[in-house]
């Protein structure tokens, strides 16, 4: 059942009609509300911030804590140069800032990754919801678009699919991109720009989790690795690495690693086969590592393989390492012989992996491609072809890896956009 927080939903213009309830469009619509700008939400669902509440675990992974302007754009690859105004403008700062001083306290972890303190995704929807309600934001749920009007450069209206016709002075695009497709994020949002002349690129997943052929891995699921070394492997030659945490799962691999290296690894995966290696030990040479096994087989001589090893490896890889290099777990550590220290040696900053495949947009966390930013002037994210259509969010062609970035592009965008449209009603 469609419902309001505020305002009449027959009122004849709105100042700003927000599409889509996600992170993005919430907060926007709550900027733009607090303005005192009369402001409709329309959400597809029955429901609003659907995917606000799976982002991060359920924990909700606010932002990236890194402060450094020049390595925040980084992150954001080929699409950095167009952010730097609007990252000036609101930074990774600015959103701890502004949940802190709303009663959600931030705490950040490792790789800079920063989540409520409560550890629930619920605890940042409930702040948005009432920084929304203290604006008067008007909520429209179950609100299905079908199209945008125009008339003549400007858009003039959504029409929904049940008819109704919701007209307004400005007009924010916020329906995300096409991961998570179950949340509403099915691509609406880059049919009605099509349709409007932007040039929208081929919408994939982008950091998503891995499907593998191995058993041995499926095993594992719910076992997680830190600071491990990932590396992507076709044809005998290395492609791309990374260091970070991989988690098992019952059909694969994920973690921040890997759903980094998923673009890589579904791009190759056109090509021919793609291979992982798992380095348990990258801080560790080839050498160090055998030097390690050699004095661990001294100290521990009476011990068995199997149990020594736990306390050099991650217990729970030492049953599949030894499986995997065919070494009888049972051997005392004093009759291991060479040829099986060297191959665990290998093996340690070896581990083979067999991809299978991308899981697909169903469990993707973003979506590369989107709108072209070269048809956006992202110094306020308005479209160069309506002056009175802001487009914000994931929708937009930005790749960008996991770890806080996606969400905060959709609070830099949303406080951007909102501060024109506001500075223009004045």
């Amino acid at each position: 059942m469609a419902f309001c927080y505020a305002g009449e939903m027959n009122a004849t213009k709105w100042d700003v009609v927000v599409i889509g309830g996600g992170p993005a469009g919430m907060m926007a619509a709550g900027h733009l509300g607090n303005a005192g700008l009369k402001v409709v939400l329309l959400e597809k669902n029955p429901s609003f911030g659907r995917k606000l509440l799976i982002t991060g675990g359920g924990r909700c992974n606010v932002t990236n804590a890194e402060f450094g302007t020049k390595k925040l754009l980084a992150k954001y690859g080929t699409a950095g140069k167009y952010l730097a105004s609007p990252f000036a403008a609101w930074d990774s700062q600015a959103t701890i800032d502004f949940f802190e001083q709303r009663g959600v306290p931030i705490k950040v972890e490792t790789e800079k990754r920063a989540f409520p303190l409560s550890n629930r995704a619920q605890s940042v929807h409930d702040m948005l919801t009432l920084y929304m309600k203290a604006g008067g934001v008007s909520i429209k749920t179950n609100a299905q678009v079908k199209r945008l009007e125009k008339v003549d450069s400007r858009i003039s209206a959504v029409i929904l699919k049940d008819g109704t016709k919701i007209e307004g002075r400005n007009f924010v695009l916020a329906t995300g991109g096409k991961s998570r497709p179950e949340t509403g994020s099915t691509g609406d949002g880059f049919i009605w720009a099509s349709k409007l002349g932007h040039k929208v690129s081929m919408s994939n997943a982008a950091l998503v989790p891995i499907s593998v052929h191995d058993t041995w891995v499926k095993r594992l699921a719910g076992v997680s690795l830190k600071d491990v070394k990932v590396t992507v492997i076709q044809d005998g030659e290395k492609q791309e690495s990374m260091v970070g945490k991989i988690l098992f799962t019952h059909e694969g691999l994920s973690g921040p690693a890997i759903l980094n290296l998923s673009r890589s690894i579904g791009e190759l995966s056109e090509y021919g086969a793609v291979q992982l290696e798992i380095d348990l030990l990258p801080e560790l040479g080839y050498e160090k590592v055998n030097e390690g096994l050699q004095e661990l087989f001294k100290t521990e001589h009476l011990k068995k393989l199997k149990n020594a090893l736990r306390g050099f490896v991650p217990s729970a890889l030492v049953e599949s390492l030894l499986d995997i290099s065919k070494i009888d777990g049972e051997t005392a550590c004093n009759s291991v012989k060479r040829d099986d220290r060297i191959t665990l040696s290998k093996l340690v900053k070896h581990v083979p992996v067999s991809v299978k495949g991308l899981l697909g947009l169903e469990k993707a966390v973003v979506t590369s491609g989107g709108i072209s930013l070269d048809e956006i002037d992202t110094k306020t994210f308005v479209s160069r072809r309506f002056p009175n259509l802001y487009i914000i969010g994931d929708i937009l062609d930005i790749s960008r890896p996991s770890g806080g970035y996606s969400l905060q592009l959709c609070w830099t965008s949303a406080f951007v956009a909102a501060k024109q449209i506001i500075n223009n009603a004045v």
